[in-house]
C-alpha cells in the first residue's frame, strides 16, 4: 500500500506504477539467476542496488526506482513478488475491480465470457477480472470462484450429488425393511 500511496502522492497514476512493478516481476522470472542474486541474504543492500541501477535505473520511472532503492536499502528484494501481489490486489480493491476464476470442461468464448462479465458485475457489484481455466474433468457447467466462495454448477458435482442421494436412499430403504423384519407388529 505504501508504493501506492508513493505513486499517488507524486501524481502518478497508480495503475501505470502496479503495471510496471508487474512488468519488473515478470523480467525477474525470466531470468531466475539475476532474481536469486537478488533474494540472496549473502548480497548486502548497496550491492544488489549498484546491480539494479546498472540494470534498470534508466528505464525505470522515478517513482519505481525511488520504491526499488528502499526495498534494496532495507535488504528485502526477497519479497518483491509478494510486495508486488499485494500492490495489485490492494489495487483491484480501490477500483472495485474483483477477480473471479471460472472452470469449465472448454475454453469459452468471447461472447459468452461476455455474458458471464455482465451477470457478474451485477451480482458482484464490481468490476470482474475474470481468469478462465479448462478442467476437462468438470465434464460440463462450470465453476466460479470468488474469493473464497465457490458456486459449483458443473455436471460433474451435478453426478456427485446424484450419485450420493441414490445411495442415501438405497441405504435408508435397507434400513427401513431391515427395521419392518424386528418390529413386524408395527406395519
Amino acid at each position: 500500500e505504501a508504493y501506492l500511496n508513493a505513486a499517488q502522492a507524486q501524481g502518478a497514476v497508480q495503475d501505470d506504477a502496479v503495471a510496471e512493478f508487474e512488468s519488473f516481476i515478470d523480467v525477474l522470472k525470466a531470468q531466475p539467476k539475476f532474481a536469486a542474486i537478488l533474494a540472496s541474504a549473502m548480497l548486502p543492500g548497496e550491492e544488489k542496488l549498484s546491480l539494479l541501477e546498472k540494470a534498470i535505473a534508466s528505464d525505470a520511472s522515478p517513482i519505481f526506482w525511488n520504491f526499488l532503492t528502499i526495498v534494496a536499502k532495507r535488504n528485502r528484494l526477497d519479497i518483491l513478488e509478494a510486495i508486488c501481489f499485494e500492490s495489485r490486489r490492494r489495487l483491484d480493491e480501490i477500483r472495485g475491480r474483483i477477480p473471479v476464476t471460472i472452470t469449465t470442461a472448454t475454453e469459452l468464448d468471447g461472447p459468452i465470457l461476455e455474458n458471464l462479465s455482465e451477470k457478474l458485475r451485477g451480482v458482484l457489484g464490481g468490476e470482474p477480472i475474470i481468469l478462465s481455466q479448462v478442467d476437462p474433468e468438470t465434464i460440463g457447467g462450470l465453476v466460479v470462484r470468488v474469493g473464497d466462495t465457490i458456486y459449483d454448477a458443473s455436471l460433474l458435482t451435478q453426478l456427485k450429488n446424484v450419485r450420493q442421494q441414490m445411495i442415501d436412499r438405497s441405504a435408508n430403504e435397507i434400513q427401513r425393511r431391515r427395521d419392518s423384519f424386528r418390529n413386524p407388529e408395527g406395519n
